[in-house]
């Protein structure tokens, strides 16, 4: 071969092999990337030319699919009481993406998942259009319907967990929204979904407040400084008296930590000072503990780390490297301590479990358009905060708030409930209406199957416990009997 000849040979070959690696690089490499890329219209367009899989509540589907007019669209999602389930659910949408549920098992609800190989190599011999599969909850349909209803019009979210297992029961938001009226591709859609923006309304209906928004806990923290107090030895019988005066100064201060109402919290055992919310026993209580022991408590029961049920889930916050006094205050709900309502539902199960927190989830399996199970989700220990022992000794105190102290509008005939309510301060120098918490447990024939949290954040309430037992109780309760009834 003479050398013009051979130049041209290496040239051609060096252009054959940058090809190569360019479709390499195009194929393997950057694959993800221009899937994801926002330019690529093949993914959605595969994700809406055929009938998505549903998400199953109690055995029905709570989402549908509906034929559009649009050729390459072809199938939009539809949702049925879109705003009750939305928290659960979140959205599927031709211009806006997804969310939660429909965003976290796309793969199966479109029939895209690998392990859905099979159904869709058996539709193109018998010729039936590719459908995708199912996810089934854990929610239970009357649960979700008291939350809701309960809530009605009040800023608020409630979350309810099976303790022994960690299925989740009820999640629900509110103000809410339909993912329905922005799911399509018409400009009403990108209407309805920029009207739910924060800029444009205010209270953030797409706010997801039972994972996402991390409220001050009030009075209901006392559970977990009451937990603390037992596992680390502080508290040795929950009805011996307290070495609590009164007024008690914070450590560092002179400012006293106030009761509501003038209450007549001195001395009073961990059982009365539960009934009545003692402030100053229970800051007290945090500062003999100490802080890095109420540091470590809250952690054993899920706080400063998030949560993935499997939707993610904001961590709560007990702050660290806090002096004497903000462990005070730490301690009864205040300072910087933050947590989501599923947070203090995981609270009120691991008390009601007997100490053992068992891992919230809310998809029971993932299955296939012919109901095979692809996969399951088994119950998994995530830890164990405090003893058995110290367990039913806080469910007895609990108890007696129901029974006699400020938690009485929980009560259900028949039904062991223990709960505690919570008022916790909002807004500079306390100026805003504050949260109404409560949260609560049922227990039948020694078993506890639902533990419930609720806060309200537009009360209106006066600034004391009772406004958690008159607002969120009661909510709590409704949770509680639909659980019960079923």
């Amino acid at each position: 071969m003479n050398k013009p000849l051979r130049r041209i040979a290496i040239f051609c070959g060096l252009l054959i092999l940058a090809l190569l690696v360019r479709v390499n690089w195009l194929q393997y490499v950057k694959a993800d990337e221009l899937n994801a890329s926002e330019y690529n219209k093949r993914v959605d367009i595969e994700r809406y030319k055929s009938e998505r899989g549903n998400i199953i509540v109690d055995g029905k589907p709570i989402t549908g699919s509906a034929k559009t007019d649009d050729t390459l669209f072809t199938y939009k999602r539809t949702y049925t009481n879109g705003p009750m389930w939305a928290p659960v659910t979140g959205y599927a949408s031709q211009v806006f993406g997804a969310s939660q549920i429909e965003n976290l098992e796309d793969g199966v609800l479109t029939g895209n998942d690998d392990r859905l190989f099979f159904d869709r190599t058996l539709g193109m011999f018998t010729g039936e259009e590719k459908k995708g599969g199912n996810v089934v909850t854990t929610l239970n349909g009357a649960a979700q319907k008291a939350a809701f209803e309960g809530l009605g019009d009040k800023k608020g979210a409630v979350a309810a967990i099976d303790p022994q297992t960690g299925k989740i029961l009820a999640l629900a938001s509110t103000p809410s929204y339909d993912p329905s009226t922005f799911a399509g591709r018409k400009n009403a859609d990108s209407k309805a979904y920029n009207a739910l923006q924060p800029k444009s309304d205010p209270d953030n209906p797409m706010l997801n407040r039972a994972l996402r928004e991390t409220y001050p806990p009030g009075s209901t923290f006392k559970v977990l400084t009451a937990a603390a107090g037992l596992e680390h030895g502080v508290i040795k019988d929950v009805d011996a008296k307290t070495d609590s005066p009164l007024p008690w100064i914070m450590p560092g201060t002179t400012t006293p930590l106030p009761n509501e109402n003038n209450i007549p919290c001195k001395d009073v055992s961990l059982r009365e000072a539960l009934r009545m919310s003692c402030n100053s026993v229970f800051g007290k209580l945090g500062t003999d503990v100490g802080a890095d022991k109420m540091l470590e408590t809250a952690k054993k029961f899920g706080f400063n780390e998030e949560q993935f049920i499997p939707v993610r889930a904001n961590a709560s916050f007990f702050p660290e490297d806090i002096n004497a006094s903000q462990t005070a205050l730490s301690s009864i709900g205040q300072f910087d301590t933050r947590a989501t309502p599923l947070q203090m539902a995981m609270l009120a199960a691991a008390v009601a479990n007997d100490g053992k927190l068992m891992k919230p989830y809310m998809i029971d399996r993932l299955e296939t358009p012919g109901v095979d199970v692809l996969e399951k989700t088994e119950p998994e220990e995530q830890s164990r905060p405090l003893s058995q022992e110290h367990a039913q000794m806080l469910q007895s105190i609990m108890e007696t708030v129901v029974e006699k102290g400020t938690g009485t509008n929980a009560k259900i005939p028949g039904v062991t409930v223990g709960g505690k309510t919570g008022t916790a301060q909002h807004g500079e120098n306390n100026s805003k209406n504050p949260y109404a918490w409560f949260i609560s447990y049922a227990k039948v024939n020694g078993g506890s199957p639902v533990a419930v949290a609720v806060v309200v954040e537009d009360s209106g309430a006066n600034r004391d416990d009772i406004s958690g037992g008159g607002l969120a109780a009661p909510i709590a309760k409704s949770v509680m009997q639909a659980v019960l009834s079923k």
